[in-house]
């Protein structure tokens, strides 16, 4: 996925358990699957999971989930993966992990979750991680969440490296510079997830279980959790879930600018090593010029 990505082997993660973590450490181990870009992820037993970053910009989240989401978790209405411990650097790794509890769940599709109640239990969950209390956690000031001028080099960056026979700069640069002219956010920082795709959201029932992954999370501009309009939410229910979120027109136009930021990017980085996601963010590119018109 990465060109200097650290490779975590299975002997490592048993070795760190039996140094670090005894009282786990006769439980299977079992590699998972790659399901995102930041972290490698082994099942620990039948009830707890092992999560390591593999990329250096994801190395300080398992201490940020380790002292922030146990305090958060109460004012979620569905369960959140709280570490149940943070485990050092050693046996070769260079840094922090979690293990966290095991949901269980499916990733939800619109043929098992029906667009409607996805639109209205995301959107609630948006309100109420919104209005849980700050408790001193501090605001983001770059990147996801933060202001969005932290973000203008990296967005005329990266449609500079784009494909200009896939999409237009100047109409990329357009979506940009609207959100940027908007309003800024006036009130206090809010709790945010960040990065509200269906990878990070798991399903039973026909309701929203769980939602976990918050390595992007923190306190800021509400207008983040809009992104979902953009990406996995079904095209037909994104205005309900704009409504249920409830936030005004210049989020709506931020928020633009906040989906903008890592797909144009992630469209050309990963071209090659996940060509499928690479597809998506350009899906996402091309859906913010036309909410344009």
């Amino acid at each position: 996925m990465h060109e200097d990505e650290v490779t975590i082997t299975d002997d490592a993660v048993r070795r760190l358990l039996a140094a670090q973590l005894p009282e786990w450490a006769d439980l299977p181990v079992r590699r998972l699957p790659p399901a995102g870009t930041d972290n490698q992820l082994f099942r620990l037993g039948d009830e707890l999971l092992v999560r390591m970053p593999r990329i250096h910009w994801a190395a300080d989240s398992p201490a940020w989930e380790h002292t922030w989401l146990p305090r958060l978790a109460p004012y979620v209405p569905v369960p959140l993966p709280a570490p149940l411990a943070l485990g050092e650097p050693g046996e070769g790794y260079p840094w922090h992990w979690t293990v966290v509890p095991w949901v269980e769940g499916q990733n939800p599709t619109s043929e098992t979750f029906d667009p409607g109640e996805w639109a209205d239990s995301l959107g609630r969950f948006v309100r109420t991680v919104r209005e849980a209390p700050g408790m001193d956690a501090p605001p983001v000031t770059e990147g996801r969440g933060g202001p969005l001028a932290a973000l203008d080099e990296w967005v005329r960056t990266w449609t500079a490296r784009a494909d200009t026979s896939e999409v237009d700069p100047d109409a990329v640069l357009a979506v940009w510079q609207d959100a940027l002219d908007a309003p800024a956010w006036d009130g206090d920082p809010c709790w945010f997830h960040g990065d509200l795709h269906e990878g990070n959201l798991l399903v039973r029932d026909g309701h929203l279980a769980a939602v976990i992954d918050w390595g992007t999370a923190g306190r800021g501009d509400p207008a983040i959790e809009l992104n979902a309009m953009w990406g996995y939410l079904p095209a037909e229910v994104a205005d309900d879930y704009r409504a249920a979120v409830g936030l005004d027109e210049a989020a709506y136009r931020r928020a633009r600018g906040y989906a903008l930021a890592p797909n144009i990017s992630g469209w050309t980085y990963y071209r090659t090593t996940d060509p499928s996601g690479s597809a998506e963010s350009l899906a996402t590119v091309r859906q913010l010029i036309a909410s344009m018109d």
